[in-house]
């Protein structure tokens, strides 16, 4: 392999910013090659491990802004209405509150519990959720275009963000029936 600075340069820049991830796996191939042909670098390469996080994976991109607020916000008034029906019916939680404002939901189920946090991620097109429990999660939206039906998925296990709170939450409120598969974009 013949590189020359200028294509070394391209290369590098595409490893260092994760354009190219198998360059990740054969970064100490390449550096060996580079040193074969006695090709200067015009900055020192640090190889870095490849990470992927899932606001790298591919996202319904048909899904405009006005739908995606229009489907946040009906998800976040629903769970909103929800959690203060099942916090003002439980007796056993001391100290919960349910508050949401500027997008951002916040259930804090007492001090034995913890606080849920879920909020838009408009710039991303998300929900996401900071659970006691399981910790952080990021939702894209999979469904129609239209938003007419359609579920808040965690790409990393396909999981549905209502599904994960009919887990975790009924654990918490045990002396009522809990279903946020009903909820819109529960099912």
């Amino acid at each position: 392999m013949n590189l020359t600075p200028r294509c070394f340069a391209r290369l590098s820049n595409k490893l260092r910013y994760g354009q190219i991830a198998n360059l990740c796996i054969r970064s100490s191939t390449l550096c060996q090659q580079i040193h074969a042909n006695n090709v200067q670098p015009a900055a020192p390469v640090i190889p870095q491990p490849c990470r992927f996080y899932s606001s790298q994976t591919e996202v319904d991109a048909s899904l405009d802004s006005v739908t995606y607020e229009r489907v946040c916000t009906i998800t976040l008034d629903s769970l909103t209405d929800y959690f203060e029906e099942l916090t003002e019916n439980d007796t056993s939680l001391t100290g919960s509150d349910v508050a949401y404002g500027d997008g951002v939901l916040t259930v804090n189920l007492g001090h034995t519990h913890g606080v849920y946090v879920i909020n838009r991620q408009t710039p991303n097109k998300q929900i996401w959720l900071s659970s006691p429990t399981s910790g952080p999660k990021r939702f894209d939206f999979v469904g129609s275009r239209t938003g007419s039906e359609g579920k808040w998925i965690y790409k990393h296990t396909g999981e549905s963000l209502h599904h994960l709170l009919q887990q975790e939450i009924p654990k918490i409120l045990k002396a009522q029936a809990v279903d946020f598969m009903q909820l819109p974009y529960g099912s």
